[in-house]
């Protein structure tokens, strides 16, 4: 049974790891499965150059979002130039997703962004950060950019302090 997609779907490109990425993924947000799995046959060997038989594309699903992992060769990788944001209402959620998304090889990066172990960039994101950000005081609003500007993993307590003028 396929997944319901929806009119776009992110196709992420890898080598050889596409259902190793699905299952990773997977295994770390609520609400996802695998869904359909495509191998490669004879045809197209010239092109692809992919063994008969193993895996093409793997469709699953994030919380809800759709998407398609394609081992489709060693020529494109990741980049920062895209990257999937996680909002999170809780500093126990960006721990656990930070935690779990650096695992088994995965980077930390500046001010919440993080490469997992196939290269893929996420940025973990406190809900509570947006809202200091949108905040019509420009001296809040500085104090928290400071304050972020020198973090890898976001830490709410420093920012709702930086936030409120409170040292650290």
């Amino acid at each position: 049974m396929g997944l319901k997609t929806g009119k776009i779907t992110p196709c992420l490109w890898f080598d050889t790891q596409a259902e190793d990425a699905a299952k990773f993924y997977v295994s770390i947000f609520d609400n996802s499965r695998i869904g359909r799995i495509s191998r490669y046959g004879k045809e197209g060997f010239a092109v692809h150059g992919k063994k008969e038989g193993s895996v093409m594309a793997v469709e699953f699903a994030l919380e809800g979002q759709s998407f398609v992992a394609l081992n489709g060769g060693p020529q494109f990788t990741f980049d920062e130039a895209i990257s999937f944001q996680i909002h999170c209402g809780s500093q126990k959620e960006i721990d656990y997703f930070w935690s779990k998304l650096t695992a088994g090889g995965g980077s930390e990066g500046p001010c919440g962004w993080l490469k997992d172990r196939f290269g893929l960039s996420w940025q973990v994101v406190p809900d509570a950060l947006i809202d200091m950000l949108l905040d019509k005081d420009a001296a809040k609003v500085g104090r928290v950019t400071a304050a972020f500007l020198q973090m890898k993993k976001f830490d709410i307590a420093a920012l709702t302090r930086a936030y409120e003028g409170r040292a650290a």
